[in-house]
């Protein structure tokens, strides 16, 4: 091998390209790494958070962004600002040669859950601890349900949100049971029973009474019937 002078010469100079790439990622990790070359000279919000305190954004950015431009570590960043009362979601992007972009989905909350959380448009619970009575501008219908089943519960409410809507009854709590069975309390505080099945044709078929029946007088209604309703006139008892 070692008279081989062409493999030699390919040896040589694979090495020489090899120490000349080795050499440029020295010096670019060396140059990326010095105190105040790239430094972060600010973090852009996408847009201004209306829930999410701005003293709390600004103490973990402050915290959390150690290193320039290039070492920060973004994913560190995300997760602790995810962490704050209000937030759903964070994404960060660098925007050459100074800056981060910082965009935060905040939760917007649907309903309470469980009189211990609340629970957002999209089904999730989520906790804010203390901080409820930002919740909405508008006070928030009670949803309560097995565990996991926020989603559902959510899904359900404005269905039957919508069915209603041509009575002007709004619901103010919907329960489902452990057997899965649902109940809505209305505005006017009449209380719906809708079962296990067939739950939305029950309630359409209640709301197409309207026309025949006077349902405001009512107080409790029992919708588990294959072809009719059971009403009380008073509170349930």
């Amino acid at each position: 091998m070692w008279d081989n002078a062409a493999l030699l010469r390919a040896i040589a100079n694979a090495l020489f390209g090899f120490s000349v790439l080795a050499a440029l990622y020295g010096a670019a990790y060396y140059a990326v790494h010095l105190p105040g070359l790239f430094s972060l000279q600010s973090v852009q919000l996408s847009a201004a958070p209306q829930r999410v305190a701005a003293a709390g954004v600004l103490q973990i950015l402050r915290r959390e962004t150690n290193g320039n431009f290039f070492t920060v570590d973004l994913e560190h960043v995300r997760q602790s600002l995810e962490k704050l009362p209000w937030v759903r979601s964070v994404s960060i992007r660098r925007e050459f040669p100074h800056s981060l972009v910082l965009h935060l989905e905040e939760h917007q909350a649907l309903a309470h859950w469980n009189n211990a959380a609340l629970v957002n448009k999209q089904g999730e619970v989520f906790s804010v601890g203390t901080d409820r009575t930002a919740a909405s501008d508008q006070p928030l219908p009670n949803f309560t349900g097995p565990e996991g089943t926020s989603a559902e519960v959510a899904q359900r409410y404005v269905q039957f949100s919508r069915q209603i809507a041509p009575l002007n009854w709004r619901a103010l709590q919907l329960a489902l049971s452990a057997r899965h069975a649902w109940q809505l309390r209305l505005d006017n505080g009449m209380v719906v029973e809708l079962g296990r099945e067939d739950v939305q044709q029950r309630l359409a078929r209640f709301v197409e009474a309207q026309g025949t029946v006077d349902l405001s007088r009512m107080k409790y209604v029992d919708l588990r019937y294959r072809n009719g309703f059971a009403v009380r006139q008073g509170d349930r008892g």
